[in-house]
């Protein structure tokens, strides 16, 4: 069997292998000028070059990590800020700032200021005291802090205390800074026994108590001896502190000392405000907000000595020296040909809407675009556009043939594609619908407001909750449903309504009937491109030193055009915490439509309505705002306003607002008499777009009177023969699952057939669905202080 037969294999599958591959042994190598090894070579460099990449990535990134460490501990960086939090009412909070600052600053006499440098540790510190009880001032103290730091006393630490460690107010504290987005964190435990073994398992209780509240980070210090506070100041000194991202975005300068300007005799004045540059460089050309008074500009910035430095030596910079002792370094002035106005609002234009006088080619093009058109003669409602025609359907049924006859008097009138209309309609029923419209308007639930409180009795006041509550619950219970009135024509009554096919499907027109308060905005083509451009923007003003006050300095502010009530409050001795100046970014100060998605707090109870006046604070930003509450469809661009918030679930609340870039953190406040504000809902913004279509939803209920297998006769839906003519075209739906249509009209009193896809049931309800665009409500005013 041998033999000296060679063994021939079974050859290779060359089913999928092209034509060059399968010549490729047959081409001289050297002809063809490939090297042997070119592919090996191309695989090893794009390798190295890999490599080369990732390490330049490494040392751009430890590059700029040493960079932020060397201006955060160094002479050239802004001194930290501790804000120190009482967790419950037994929290001495006052105590502990004051041992901070006298051990920092090492010596016992009296302390000028709540800055204060330390050679000994070679660092710079403020520390603020959050008041106890007042949640909008631990809000504003909150986002300017590096290091968040809870005060927990171990008295409430014991078995045999009844009082919690955390009271009410500290929870609703730590969920609301969660909410903003937490900075650096810390626990200081006080009041702490003598021995070391107690004050290790009391340390270990607190660990297990709060570590759930707060980061993984988060450190627990002990805070009794000066042991406790050096061990706290040396790892603090070589901390990496985090910040919330939205407020690294922005330069921002918190109040040293503030101080008023006076103009003449035109009732504005011009706010000075000292302090530390942090985060970003500031241009004098950027406008910038003063929290909770407005946006304003600025018309100079003073680069002044530190007033606090860590090392104490004669600086060869100064330019002038003021009468009160202040040295200036330098002085930036606006350049009036580079500053960024100021624009809030947009001036409309009353005769933006007006059209010229038609040219003679448009004239010719219009007259042979008419003559191609095929007139198409369908029937339609009385009083209904070319446009509205759009959205009724011609689901037409050799049913309606017998019915047909009988509708064409009184039912409608009969358009063409040309727009041309017999001469049936009524001119003198348009005051009419608009005034009908808008009474319904003003009695639909979620659209009202509660009377002025001052005005009513404490029993009036008490009727008007229990009527809210009421329509909350009925609103979770049969959501959009209303009741046909018995004095008035449903189509003039709901006239600004239409029907549609298909909710996710149906086309409607962003542009449409839009309302006056639309002129006032601004928009943007491309939203996510305008965020890049304006953020590639302010990147660069980090590397430029011309007209911009550096990170660190020590600047005076000069914002000019403040109103002289509004600065005076500001300046007032007896406010607790400090005013806060952060940098606008490019078209921060307009108005537009913004977006934000919601979720009602878990800890308020009451019902929240669409167009409810409530307080936003979004990011250095606190406004008020009347929101317009809808659902967020994925998949489609019509969104279902939602008359009330409801727990358990998120929304989307649309606002008229000054432009900001997401993202942002949302904390939303409710006003209270005599009270504090209470958290009512927290979020964060998506995104600024007032092309977002929001549909007001209503669904007028019938029930059948007698059913015959696909037909019933419905009655209660509509009150006269008119009325359902009228919304003839619009399709009907049950609450068992049954689509159908109106027939014909039956009797003087408003009842109908109606035949549907399936039989119906004697105790189904008959629905039908009505659509209009709804929009949010001007705020009254913007900022209160």
């Amino acid at each position: 069997m041998g033999g000296g037969r060679a063994q021939v294999n079974k050859a290779h599958k060359t089913r999928f292998a092209s034509k060059a591959s399968r010549h490729a042994h047959k081409i001289d190598k050297v002809r063809s000028g490939k090297p042997e090894s070119s592919h090996r070579a191309a695989v090893k460099g794009a390798r190295a070059a890999r490599i080369q990449q990732s390490k330049a990535i490494r040392d751009k990134k430890r590059a700029a990590l040493l960079k932020e460490k060397r201006s955060s501990i160094g002479s050239s960086g802004a001194p930290r800020v501790i804000v120190l939090v009482g967790l419950s009412s037994s929290a001495n909070v006052g105590s502990l700032a004051k041992d901070l600052l006298t051990f920092a600053e090492g010596c016992d006499g009296k302390l000028r200021s709540s800055t204060v440098a330390s050679p000994t540790y070679k660092l710079r510190t403020t520390v603020l005291q959050a008041p106890y009880g007042d949640l909008t001032s631990c809000m504003e103290l909150a986002k300017v802090a590096d290091l968040l730091a809870f005060v927990l006393p171990a008295n409430s630490l014991y078995s045999n205390d009844s009082s919690s460690p955390v009271d009410e107010f500290g929870s609703q504290c730590l969920s609301v800074f969660r909410a903003m987005g937490l900075p650096s964190t810390a626990v200081f435990i006080r009041d702490l026994p003598a021995d070391n073994k107690s004050r290790q398992e009391l340390k270990k209780a607190a660990t297990s108590f709060l570590s759930a509240e707060l980061p993984e980070d988060c450190k627990f210090y002990l805070a009794d001896t000066n042991d406790d506070l050096h061990k706290f100041m040396w790892l603090f000194k070589e901390q990496h502190l985090s910040s919330p991202h939205w407020r690294n975005q922005r330069p921002y300068v918190m109040s040293e000392q503030v101080c008023i300007k006076p103009d003449d005799n035109t009732g504005l004045c011009t706010l000075l405000v000292s302090g530390y540059l942090r985060a970003r460089n500031l241009s004098v050309n950027q406008p910038v907000h003063v929290s909770g008074a407005g946006d304003f500009q600025l018309s100079q910035i003073d680069v002044l000595k530190d007033p606090c430095p860590l090392n104490e030596r004669k600086s060869s910079d100064v330019m002038e020296t003021e009468d009160n002792g202040i040295q200036i370094v330098n002085t930036f002035v606006p350049d009036s040909s580079n500053q960024e106005p100021l624009l809030v609002e947009n001036v409309p234009d009353p005769l933006a809407g007006e059209q010229t006088w038609p040219t003679e080619e448009d004239m010719e093009e219009a007259n042979i675009n008419n003559k191609q058109k095929k007139l198409v003669k369908r029937k339609l409602p009385r009083g209904t556009s070319e446009y509205q025609a759009a959205w009724i359907v011609d689901d037409t049924d050799d049913e309606d043939n017998d019915s047909d006859n009988d509708n064409q008097a009184g039912s409608g009138m009969v358009i063409d594609e040309q727009g041309h209309a017999d001469q049936g309609s009524d001119g003198s029923d348009i005051d009419a619908v608009s005034h009908f419209t808008e009474k319904f308007d003003e009695e639909t639930v979620g659209d009202t407001e509660m009377a002025d409180e001052e005005n009513l009795t404490k029993e009036q006041i008490e009727a008007e909750i229990k009527k809210i509550k009421e329509a909350n619950a009925e609103d979770e219970e049969f959501p959009d449903e209303v009741e046909t009135p018995l004095d008035v024509p449903a189509k003039k009554r709901f006239a600004k309504y239409r029907g549609l096919k298909s909710f996710r499907t149906s086309s409607w027109d962003p542009k449409e009937s839009l309302p006056p308060d639309y002129a006032r905005i601004f928009a943007f083509d491309n939203f996510t491109r305008t965020q890049k451009h304006v953020l590639a923007k302010i990147a660069e003003l980090d590397g430029e030193t011309k007209d911009c006050a550096l990170v660190g300095s020590y600047v005076r502010l000069h914002v000019t055009k403040i109103p002289t009530d509004v600065a005076s409050k500001l300046c007032d001795p007896s406010r607790r915490i400090p005013v806060v100046v952060s940098g606008l970014l490019q078209h921060e100060s307009k108005m537009s439509v913004l977006h934000f998605s919601i979720k009602k707090h878990d800890s308020y109870e009451a019902p929240i309505k669409s167009k409810e006046p409530l307080i936003f604070n979004v990011g250095f930003r606190q406004f008020t705002a009347r929101p317009l509450f809808s659902s967020d469809n994925i998949n489609c661009n019509k969104h279902k306003m939602e008359r009330f918030l409801h727990h358990g679930r998120f929304s989307v609340a649309s606002v008229y607002a000054p432009i900001c870039f997401p993202p942002l953190p949302l904390i939303v406040l409710k006003n209270r008499d005599g009270e504090q504000p209470a958290i009512a809902a927290v979020g964060s913004l998506k995104s600024v777009d007032p092309d977002r279509i929001i549909l007001k939803k209503i669904v007028l209920t019938g029930y059948p009177q007698r059913v015959s297998k696909l037909k019933a006769i419905v009655r209660y839906m509509f009150h006269n023969p008119e009325d359902v003519k009228w919304f003839k075209p619009v399709e009907l739906w049950t609450k068992h699952g049954r689509r159908g249509r109106i027939k014909e009209t039956v009797g003087t009193h408003g009842a109908m057939k109606c035949i549907f896809n399936s039989s119906i049931q004697q105790h189904d309800t008959v629905c039908m669905s009505l659509f209009k665009r709804a929009y949010p409500k001007w705020p009254e005013q913007l900022y209160q202080v």
